[in-house]
């Protein structure tokens, strides 16, 4: 019902979705960017209302306490104990997000390479490493603000971590964030 209704804002304000993925790709790291505001969660739903895919997106566990864990999960999260990923050690954080891959048919994983909503030149690179180790593309989501238009941009068959890196950031550069000053693409792949 909350994604519905996010769609419905998303289409009221003006927004369109762009769908750049073929039709019969089902499971694959949906990489969302910019991620500057707690309102990119609206266009973020309304794409995986669109996408009609097993959508899921990894959150802190504290997150889906009482009462707003019976929402979130609703719509998707899962979540993630932090201090047991660090005890285990970053290797294992890809291998356990990877598995989850083996648990749900035709998942689409949503995640945020920014990792903040504050300007970050240091993106977190676990996605791709998720994909690799899990055997599936990677599609580059976006919300671009100034042209009011979300949805799947290109798709990365991960090959060349360095190169796959540089398409991606390359995507991003033209796309308007909500609050651009907060948007730093990857300096290392710029």
């Amino acid at each position: 019902m909350l994604m519905w209704i996010c769609k419905t804002i998303f289409k009221f304000q003006g927004w369109k979705f762009v769908n750049n993925a073929p039709n019969d790709l089902k499971s694959f790291v949906f990489v969302g960017a910019p991620h500057t505001s707690n309102y990119d969660f609206i266009p973020a739903m309304a794409m995986a209302y669109y996408m009609k895919n097993n959508c899921k997106f990894i959150i802190k566990n504290e997150w889906l306490k009482f009462p707003l864990g019976i929402l979130l999960r609703s719509l998707g999260a899962i979540g993630v104990d932090r201090k047991q990923i660090q005890q285990q050690g970053s290797s294992n954080t890809t291998e356990l997000i990877a598995a989850l891959f083996k648990k749900y048919e035709d998942l689409v994983l949503m995640i945020a390479p920014e990792g903040t909503r504050s300007p970050n030149a240091h993106w977190k690179t676990g996605f791709y490493y998720t994909a690799v180790k899990a055997g599936v593309p990677i599609v580059v989501g976006f919300a671009d603000y100034a042209k009011k238009e979300a949805g799947l941009g290109m798709v990365i068959y991960p090959t060349n971590f360095e190169e796959d890196m540089k398409k991606i950031t390359e995507f991003y550069r033209p796309i308007t964030a909500k609050n651009p000053e907060n948007f730093k693409l990857d300096e290392r792949f710029v």
